[in-house]
C-alpha cells in the first residue's frame, strides 16, 4: 500500500486521520488542518505535514488485525552496559543529574507491513494514544501513555509521566524512593518550566495503570497569561525529563543524542508527533511504538538514568518496556 497515511488519538475520544500525499510547511498553517513531526533533535526544516484529506472520527475499540511475524534479535547488552557507565560517570562528574539512554531491538518481519501496524496501534485504548506515519514502504506506530501537552485557546495541558513497575509491584512503586525521586525531577522541571508564562495548577501524584506495567503520573494545566504558538512551546517542553537530560543545555542535549545514536535509536524516538486540528494543539510523545523500513523493524525504550540507578534494574526495566509494546502488537 503506497498511499501516505497518518494518525493521531486525540483527548475526548477522538481520532485524526490524514491521507496523503502530504504538503510540507514550516510555518503553523493558519486555519488548516495538519501534523507536526519532527525528530528528536527538533532539526526538521519543515514539520509540518497537511495532507490531501482528513477526517475527524470517534475513537473506537477494535479488535488487532492479524500482524505479521517477527524474528527479534536481542539488544546488544555490552553496548547499553558502557553507555550506562559513561552515563553514571556524568552524573557523579556534575554534568548530568538525570538523563534517559536508550535499548534497541532489533527484527525481520515476516512480510512488508505495509499500513497494518497503524491499525493495530490504533486498537489500543485510553489512557493509551496511538499515533502513526507511513509513506507505504517505512513508518513508525505506537502507543503512547505520554501527552507532551495540549492546546485548547489559553489553556495548556500536560503531565509528568516517569517512574515505572510491574503491576503486580504497584504498592512497592508507591513507596519507591529512587522511583519517587526520578518522578519529581520531571514534575519539578514542568513546574519550572511553565511558571513564567501562566498560572501553574500542579495535580496530585497518582498512578496510571497500563496492563502489564504502571507509572507515577502527575496532570499539570496551565492557564497562559497570552496566546502562545505551539512551535514555542514544543521548544519549552521537548524533550521533558521524562526522555531528555536534565540540566537541558545544548552540550547535554548533544551528549545524550550521541549516545543514542551509538545505540541505534531511531530519530524520531522520544520526538512530538502532533496535529493542528479545530484550532487546537495536541501533542504525545512518540514513544511505545516501532520504527520499520521495509521488512526491517526496530523496538526502542528508554530508562530514566539517576545517582541511584543501577544496571541491573534499569535492563530490567528496559525489557518490561518492549514486552509490553510487543504485547500491543500481538508478537
Amino acid at each position: 500500500m503506497s498511499e501516505a497515511i497518518a494518525f493521531l488519538d486525540l483527548p475526548g475520544g477522538r481520532t485524526l486521520r490524514g491521507y496523503g500525499p502530504f504538503r510540507t510547511t514550516n510555518v503553523v498553517p493558519a486555519g488548516a488542518t495538519a501534523f507536526y513531526r519532527n525528530d528528536f533533535g527538533l532539526t526538521a526544516e519543515e514539520p509540518w505535514h497537511i495532507p490531501e484529506r482528513w477526517e475527524l472520527v470517534e475513537r473506537s475499540a477494535s479488535p488487532l488485525p492479524a500482524i505479521p511475524d517477527c524474528v527479534w534479535d536481542a539488544p546488544d547488552a555490552s553496548a547499553f552496559a558502557t553507555v550506562f557507565q559513561e552515563v553514571s560517570a556524568a552524573i557523579r562528574a556534575g554534568i548530568f543529574e538525570k538523563t534517559v539512554p536508550v535499548a534497541v531491538e532489533r527484527g525481520l518481519m515476516a512480510a512488508d507491513p505495509g499500513s497494518i501496524l497503524l491499525a493495530a496501534a490504533a486498537a489500543s485504548s485510553e489512557p493509551l494514544l496511538g499515533y502513526g506515519y507511513t509513506d507505504g514502504s517505512t513508518g513508525f506506530a505506537g502507543a503512547s501513555p505520554e501527552r507532551l501537552f495540549s492546546l485548547t485557546g489559553n489553556v495548556l495541558k500536560t503531565m509528568a509521566l516517569a517512574g515505572t513497575a510491574r503491576t503486580e509491584e504497584r504498592d512497592v512503586l508507591a513507596v519507591d524512593e529512587k522511583e519517587i525521586r526520578e518522578h519529581e525531577y520531571v514534575a519539578q522541571s514542568l513546574v519550572a518550566k511553565l511558571g513564567d508564562i501562566g498560572r501553574v495548577r500542579r495535580g496530585a501524584r497518582g498512578i496510571m495503570e497500563l496492563r502489564s506495567i504502571v507509572h507515577f503520573h502527575t496532570p499539570i494545566e496551565v492557564d497562559l497569561y497570552q496566546a502562545e504558538n505551539p512551535v514555542s512551546l514544543i521548544r519549552r517542553l521537548h524533550p521533558t525529563p521524562a526522555l531528555g537530560p536534565l540540566p537541558r543545555t545544548p552540550e547535554t542535549m548533544e551528549q545524550l543524542i550521541a549516545w543514542r545514536r551509538r545505540l541505534g535509536t531511531p530519530e524520531g524516538f522520544g520526538a512530538p508527533f502532533g496535529a493542528m486540528v479545530e484550532g487546537e494543539f495536541h501533542a504525545i510523545v512518540a514513544i511505545r511504538g516501532v520504527w520499520w523500513s521495509g521488512r526491517q523493524i526496530r523496538l526502542p525504550a528508554g530508562c530514566g538514568v539517576i545517582e541511584a540507578s543501577r544496571l541491573v534494574n534499569e535492563w530490567r526495566e528496559l525489557r518490561l518496556k518492549r514486552e509490553a509494546v510487543k504485547a500491543r502488537f500481538g508478537w
